[in-house]
């Protein structure tokens, strides 16, 4: 297959040039163009038809949302990975309905963003040469690969990213018996999740001593 042609859509010149130096270290990309705004960003992808578009939420004419509205409109065939600032569950909720095929949030480390690209690559190769897809193959397309058997017993996937988004749109340290109140779960429920996050390093515990008693773990979302 040949390389995964990108333009990138950012208007802050400091995070373009890291994008752009982050894709020459990623194999199989390359850059055909760039953009610091919305409506030039729209221009450039009719223009250059690439595969994948990097694309800022906060643009200084249009709404990177709004430039995934038009290219779905206009049914542009291009993926789209949001790399922005906006951490409200709103926006994430819309990039995803909008087919955003993954979200970054600024400032974003190398080895996720490698993960990201490699990933989209990974499956773009699967599916080039394809006309019928197995049903386990459709879901590596769609992103449905977090098996299951990798959570512990008991703990679904769906309520994870419930939680998370949660804990993404809370930016103060949070009690598990207040975020289950948020999500309508249990606490003792909610607990299994956090520290299975906890676990894996997305999400930080903190102790908060009382004058008796013991103390109160606080959970707060590793950004």
């Amino acid at each position: 297959m040949t390389d995964i042609t990108v333009v990138i859509v950012e208007d802050d010149p400091m995070v373009l040039e890291i994008n752009r130096e982050f894709l020459k270290a990623v194999p199989g990309f390359v850059i055909v163009g760039t953009a610091v705004n919305g409506k030039e960003a729209v221009k450039k992808i009719k223009e250059l038809h690439p595969n994948l578009v990097l694309l800022d939420k906060y643009l200084p004419d249009i709404s990177g949302i709004d430039v995934l509205v038009q290219l779905r409109t206009e049914r542009i065939p291009c993926d789209v990975i949001m790399i922005t600032a906006a951490r409200d569950v709103g926006v994430i909720k819309e990039a995803r309905r909008l087919g955003a095929v993954d979200y970054m949030v600024k400032p974003f480390r190398f080895e996720r963003y490698k993960k990201s690209l490699q990933d989209y690559y990974r499956v773009t190769k699967m599916i080039a040469n394809s006309e019928d897809l197995k049903q386990v193959e459709i879901d590596k397309w769609l992103g449905n690969t977090e098996d299951e058997e990798h959570l512990p017993k008991g703990l679904n996937k769906w309520t994870m990213k419930e939680i998370m988004l949660q804990l993404m749109k809370i930016s103060v340290p949070i009690t598990a018996e207040d975020l289950a109140q948020k999500v309508g779960m249990s606490r003792v429920t909610v607990r299994k999740y956090l520290d299975f996050l906890a676990e894996k390093e997305k999400v930080l515990i903190k102790l908060e001593y009382g004058k008796i008693g013991r103390p109160t773990n606080l959970y707060t979302f590793i950004k």
